[in-house]
């Protein structure tokens, strides 16, 4: 898809975020654009704001973006748009979400280490220093081992060849075919049900949509390895909590690494701070690199600039 460009170089940041990461996020961008006057939203005139064609965002407030009425596109720089997606379901620009690489190979780096930590029997350990027991537990080799991947998109991907790497056997399922070297791939409802049976470690990385909320329920719990570990880096409404905890209580699930919830920051009182079988983690496993996610927004808006051509748009009937 193109555009004719009008030429409006008035570019509005809109974004939640506090003075110090703006301040990053301007300085970063602003330097990679040097034709681009970047703005914060709170700085705009109420003619910048009618010409304003591009908005880059973070987490945007929808009554910001409405006072935007001539957007072509918005850059996020988060990879995660399922709530844009919701929010901005009838609007006319189109979304482009934040697809790096850096993101990549941060997302596997924390997928290998926490499965690592599952492999290795670590919260079995810890347990046991809390009761000054001194007790080698059995040792298998990551080959003896399979982790499975739910999401074979960018993130998904780089994390399986991580771990095909570090020598577990690798299975991935995907909403659709997806081939990719020594790893098994499945997709579609069946293939789902075969990759719960098959996973001692199963990873969530799919995006939040109507079809994958609520996925991760009974039915495929009880269908995983016995005393099988979960690691959810995907999105918090992916797991049903009412099954999910009644597989934590029942052993059916050994432990799980929760790096993300419905609610966030996790309530005081969430179930899940007290489950002695789950790691709770404050959605760290893949954190935007400014400088990175700097460079790929700035290269394509450059592109549009020079070209009219739009970046691959945020398909909204899939919702990522």
């Amino acid at each position: 898809m193109s555009f004719v460009v009008s030429g409006s170089n008035v570019i509005p940041f809109v974004g939640q975020v506090d003075a110090e990461e703006l301040t990053e996020w301007m300085s970063a961008l602003s330097s990679l654009m040097p034709g681009e006057r970047l703005v914060p939203f709170s700085d705009l005139t109420d003619e910048e704001k009618l010409s304003a064609e591009i908005a880059i965002v973070a987490n945007p407030h929808p009554d910001e973006i409405a006072k935007l009425p001539n957007l072509i596109w918005i850059h996020s720089v988060w990879a995660g748009v399922e709530r844009m997606v919701a929010e901005f379901k009838d609007s006319s620009f189109d979304i482009v979400r934040l697809i790096d690489p850096e993101l990549s190979r941060t997302m596997a780096e924390a997928v290998l280490s926490w499965s690592l930590y599952l492999h290795r029997d670590m919260p079995a350990y810890l347990h046991q220093q809390k009761n000054r027991e001194w007790k080698a537990r059995p040792y298998k080799k990551a080959s003896q081992k399979t982790v499975g991947i739910l999401g074979l998109g960018s993130l998904g991907a780089t994390a399986a060849n991580t771990l095909f790497e570090a020598g577990f056997k690798v299975a991935g399922w995907s909403r659709s075919n997806k081939e990719l070297s020594g790893i098994q791939t499945y997709a579609g409802p069946k293939g789902l049900k075969t990759i719960f049976s098959k996973s001692d470690i199963l990873v969530c990385l799919l995006p939040l949509t109507g079809e994958t909320r609520g996925l991760i329920n009974r039915d495929l719990l009880t269908l995983m390895p016995d005393r099988a570990g979960i690691i959810n880096f995907g999105r918090g409404p992916i797991i049903n909590k009412i099954d999910f905890l009644g597989a934590l209580e029942t052993g059916v699930l050994s432990h799980a690494v929760l790096d993300v919830f419905e609610t966030e920051p996790l309530p005081e009182d969430d179930a899940f701070w007290d489950q002695p079988n789950v790691t709770v983690l404050p959605h760290i496993s893949a954190p935007t690199d400014i400088q990175t996610a700097s460079e790929i927004v700035a290269g394509n808006i450059n592109n549009f600039r020079a070209t009219g051509e739009l970046p691959q748009i945020v398909n909204r009937g899939r919702g990522y």
